[in-house]
Parts: structure tokens; C-alpha cells; sequence
């Protein structure tokens, strides 16, 4: 196989594939393909496996800076709403409610200030204050068999939504394949990109493909490419792979967060129910540092040192990185949690803070879940990034895309599409407006009887459970 294209995108997981949908329907551009190495779309990081499920909106994730949480609230409800448009069978995705608890005389007064005096009270209007009875409520099993004396607090909201991304990604494929100027090649990788004139050619083992514009949108492979065509020189990364402990019980109707350190570039620990068996209630994520760019795959190590680099700079970075007082004893902490028998009794105390009457033989490693989550270490100043990168260059785009990535899909394929209508040479249009209309144009506000929403909105995630 092989063609000229206009567009050509890199990476078949929930990026590349809400790029591809993006530019399909809301632009006039005449050609576009993407180019997926695995046989199916959102195989590996977008698998529901492979990642907590959470659309995080800002709203109960506690390492959120306000302005983090602005930035971040928009690109949930863009997604939100393609949900609620095109999901209404909730194949996809499940509504539930959603909460962080704050346990003790320590934590509540600080969810106390973060609802009152940050902001994030007035940020989201549906996210609401709820002491114990309303807790026990809504989450029986967060206050069952805790001692009575104890503070809790929680920040509570209908807007739980509970995200299979692979399907999600298969979705959006879906909606672009509608359009008659659409490719999509599975199974087919890519083995070197080379700059031209006109853009670039992308030699794959199924043919060459010449693209006028490239996105690469492959996930921690995106900086490996990167760097092969002298982009992103002072970025490495930590692979960070995620893995949880499930239940076979419902312990939970919706999401629980904990209290999360604000230095910790991962989430806090959870429970909640599987997207798609809500009898098994899931805790996690742990959070181990691998030396590999995709979970359980041998043959991502090489590529992991690839874009590691061997130089001082990246040594030193690292070496910083885990001199963190706070990150140090996290790291190794997490560590014991792949030991059997010891990994789960030293995991049960971050269970109980959710769930106080679980025990050791209610737990066990989940097999099967887990994936790894790119976080960027910025080797010029030594230090770790937490959140999205992107690096730019001629006619082409690399999205590295950790945490909340899926989340902001949509919002980082709308900035993406304008970069491209920028650079591509040719009269192209995007209809932004239409674009709104389609995904955050569906996502359910709130009204001026708030209360009447909660109510709804938690007794129909109730009867979603």
C-alpha cells in the first residue's frame, strides 16, 4: 500500500483517533489516513484495561492547581458530551457519582479551603460539600465500620463518568470513516519518517505514504520518533506503569479519591466499579517505574533507552528526579506492591482509607490490568513535567499525551487542527462552531435548581449500578 495525503496521523489509540475525527468531520481537508501499528484501534494505553477509566475533569483530582483545572475542565466536557451524543446505550461509558474524601483532622480542613477559598466551588457548580450521613448515602461501604469520631468530608458530583477508551476510540474511527477522504490502515508500523519538500515520507511495512502534514500521536513512542528527526533534545521519560487490585464484589456505586500529594505527578488512589461489570470494584492505580515503553512487552525496552539517551543530562535529571524526598519513598513503596502476599498487606491500608471493612483475602492483584503512562522529564532543567506535551516542528506535531490525555482528547485534537490549517498550504476551513455543537454542546449543566440535579443525577447513577 501507499498514497499522498494531506494528513497523515501516526497512532491509532484515543489521540490519534480524535485528531482523525476532528479534522474528518468539522474540516474541508481533502485527504486524511492514519496509520495504526496493532490489528485493532485503541489496543494498548486506550485499552479499558490499561487505564483507570476516569475522565477527570479537575474537580476531585487534588494535585490540580485551579488554573490546571480550568484547562483541563473544558477538554472532560467536549468529551462528556460526545458520550452523551453518541453513547446513549452507555456501551462506551457509565454515569455514576463521584467523590473525594478527606479522612481526619488533618485532611478535611484542606478540602475545606480547596471548595471554599480556591475556587473550585465556584469552578463546577455540581460539586458539593457532604459530611457523613449524606456520604453513607450515597457510599454506605466509605462509612461503614469507621470510627464514628472520626472527620469526614467529601466533595461530591454527578459528573462520574466512567470511560471505556478503546471503545471510544473505535467510535470516533467510526464517525470519520464516514467521510469519503478517509483511510485507516491497522496493522501496519511505521519504520522511519523522513522530512521532504513538501512534508514527509512515512516508510511503514506495508508501503510508503507521503503526507503534506503528520501528526504522531503514538504515546511514548511519539518522543522516540521525535527525537529521530532531532526534535525534543531536552525531553527523556519516566514510564510509569499503573497496575490495580480488584475485588469481586460492588463494593462502591461510583469513584472515590483520596486526598492526593500535591508533588505526585500520578492519581491518587481509588476505588471504583469496572466500566463494564460494575461486581468487580477496582483500587488503584499503583504506580512502579519501568524501563519500557509498553506494558508486559520486552521488545520496548530498546526503545525506551532510545529515548533515554545515555547523556549527562539525562542521568542527572533522573538522578534529581528521584533524590525527591516525597517521590523517593513513594517509588519504592510501590515497588513492594508486585511481591506476593506482601504486596497485598501493604496495600490494604490505601483499600481501607476507601473502604474500611475490606480485608486481606477480599483483595487481589489484577491480572491483566495496567498500563504505562509517559511522564516527561525535562532534562535542561533536571525536572520532572507533570501533565501533556507537545512539540511542534515543521509540518509536523508530536503529542506525548500522560494523564489526563484521554481526557483532553478532544480539546488537544481542536488546538491540533488549527496548527494544521496554519501550516497546510490550501484555502482549508474548520467549522469549530459545529465541532462544539456535536461533543461540549450534549455535555448536561447545571440548572438554577442545583439541587434537583444532584438528586437526579445520583439516583440515576444508582439505578446505572
Amino acid at each position: 500500500m501507499s498514497g499522498k495525503y494531506d494528513l497523515v496521523i501516526v497512532g491509532g489509540g484515543i489521540s490519534g483517533a480524535s485528531l482523525l475525527y476532528t479534522t474528518a468531520k468539522f474540516t474541508d481537508i481533502d485527504s486524511i489516513a492514519l496509520i495504526e501499528k496493532e490489528p485493532e484501534l485503541g489496543a494498548i494505553n486506550s485499552h479499558h484495561t490499561n487505564n483507570s477509566q476516569t475522565l477527570h475533569f479537575g474537580d476531585i483530582e487534588t494535585n490540580y492547581t485551579l488554573e490546571k483545572a480550568e484547562e483541563v475542565k473544558e477538554g472532560a466536557e467536549l468529551l462528556a458530551g460526545y458520550l452523551e451524543n453518541h453513547d446513549p446505550d452507555r456501551e462506551m461509558h457509565s454515569k455514576r457519582s463521584k467523590m473525594v474524601l478527606a479522612v481526619g483532622d488533618e485532611e478535611v480542613p484542606k478540602l475545606e479551603s480547596r471548595y471554599h477559598e480556591e475556587g473550585f466551588g465556584e469552578l463546577f457548580p455540581k460539586l458539593r460539600p457532604i459530611e457523613r450521613d449524606e456520604i453513607a448515602d450515597i457510599e454506605p461501604k466509605v462509612v461503614e465500620g469507621r470510627d464514628p469520631d472520626t472527620d469526614l468530608l467529601a466533595l461530591q458530583t454527578p459528573d462520574g463518568y466512567v470511560v471505556d477508551y478503546g471503545e471510544t476510540t473505535k467510535s470516533f474511527a467510526e464517525q470519520a470513516r464516514e467521510e469519503a477522504n478517509v483511510d485507516i490502515y491497522t496493522d501496519t508500523k511505521v519504520t522511519d519518517i523522513t522530512p521532504t519538500l513538501d512534508g514527509h515520507t512515512i516508510a511503514t511495512d506495508s508501503g510508503r505514504f507521503d503526507a503534506d502534514a503528520t501528526v504522531v500521536a503514538a504515546g511514548s513512542h511519539s518522543l522516540q520518533i521525535a527525537k529521530e528527526l532531532d526534535y525534543g533534545e531536552d525531553m527523556s521519560l519516566l514510564p510509569v506503569a499503573g497496575s490495580f487490585f480488584i475485588a469481586d464484589d460492588q463494593l462502591l456505586n461510583g469513584k472515590v479519591y483520596t486526598l492526593q500529594m500535591k508533588k505526585l505527578p500520578f492519581a491518587a488512589v481509588h476505588g471504583d466499579a469496572e466500566v463494564h461489570d460494575d461486581s468487580i470494584t477496582r483500587f488503584g492505580p499503583t504506580a512502579k517505574v519501568v524501563p519500557g515503553l509498553e506494558r508486559g512487552r520486552l521488545s520496548s525496552v530498546p526503545d525506551f533507552f532510545d529515548v533515554f539517551g545515555f547523556t549527562p543530562a539525562a542521568f542527572l535529571s533522573y538522578a534529581n528526579i528521584m533524590a525527591d524526598r516525597i517521590l523517593l519513598p513513594f517509588v519504592l513503596e510501590n515497588l513492594l506492591y508486585d511481591l506476593p502476599v506482601i504486596g497485598r498487606k501493604r496495600f490494604l491500608p490505601d483499600v481501607q482509607k476507601v473502604v474500611p471493612t475490606v480485608e486481606l483475602e477480599d483483595i487481589e492483584r489484577a491480572k491483566g490490568y495496567g498500563g504505562i503512562r509517559p511522564q516527561i522529564v525535562d532534562t535542561a532543567n533536571k525536572s520532572l513535567d507533570m501533565g501533556e506535551a507537545k512539540i511542534v516542528g515543521d509540518d509536523i506535531i508530536f503529542n506525548i499525551t500522560p494523564s489526563p490525555g484521554a481526557s483532553t482528547c478532544l480539546k488537544n485534537a481542536m488546538r491540533d487542527t488549527h496548527t494544521l490549517l496554519d501550516s497546510l498550504e490550501g484555502d482549508y476551513e474548520f467549522d469549530e462552531e459545529a465541532f462544539r455543537e456535536a461533543t461540549i454542546g450534549h455535555f448536561p449543566r447545571a440548572d438554577a435548581d442545583d439541587d434537583t440535579i444532584e438528586v437526579d443525577a445520583v439516583d440515576s447513577a444508582a439505578a446505572d449500578d
